[in-house]
């Protein structure tokens, strides 16, 4: 049985706009993976379009939750997995920013860390959709976002390992310190995702 009942069709407005949210996530960094060939300024003002209709969301859910006495889960949990959510839209700006500004080309590492990001927020999309009806398929989505997040910190720690398995000279040094930032501003939005992650198991714990 999910939140409701058996019988009620209803999605509450939060887990609605966790579900909005959740979408507006996803295409950030779907956006940010079909872009790090292009580092055009466009493109960084296009990904902080995406984050003002975040703002948004959450500023109207902050609201609710404020005005709103009684939550279909708890409002510290609500608050928290919006939170975590919005880092990582955050951490996708900074990348994209020092991309552009530090001349980082990405490598393969920044690839590959990109798609499974990407893939932790469809699983964490699928896991919010589900909550209402079906929370324990939700805690199962939300198990993927975390094995997920340890491969992104596997491809983290191989990335850094090569950054350095060469001698360093002094001409390419602030290269590698720049890359290194790429590689940390990635490993932190992964972790943000886990955390988000993390709360949902509560969540589904609570509700199951």
């Amino acid at each position: 049985m999910g939140i409701f009942g058996a019988n009620e069709e209803k999605t509450d407005k939060f887990i609605l706009q966790l579900i909005e949210q959740s979408k507006k996530t996803n295409e950030a960094i779907i956006f940010l993976e079909h872009s790090l060939d292009d580092d055009a300024p466009s493109k960084i003002e296009h990904i902080k379009k995406i984050i003002n209709e975040i703002d948004e969301i959450r500023n109207v859910l902050m609201d609710d939750l404020h005005n709103t006495f009684i939550t279909p889960i708890d409002r510290e949990d609500i608050l928290n997995i919006s939170n975590a959510l919005y880092d990582m839209v955050d951490y996708t700006v900074t990348t994209m920013d020092e991309m552009h500004i530090l001349n980082v080309k990405p490598d393969e590492y920044i690839q590959k860390m990109v798609v499974l990001i990407r893939m932790q927020t469809e699983e964490l999309l699928m896991a919010m959709e589900r909550l209402s009806k079906n929370p324990r398929v939700a805690g199962e989505h939300s198990l993927k976002t975390k094995i997920l997040e340890k491969e992104v910190e596997k491809q983290y720690r191989k990335a850094l390992r090569d950054l350095f398995i060469d001698p360093v000279s002094l001409d390419t040094i602030k290269s590698i310190f720049y890359k290194r930032e790429v590689y940390r501003h990635l490993s932190n939005m992964s972790d943000r995702a886990d955390t988000a992650a993390n709360i949902f198991g509560v969540v589904v714990m609570k509700l199951s």
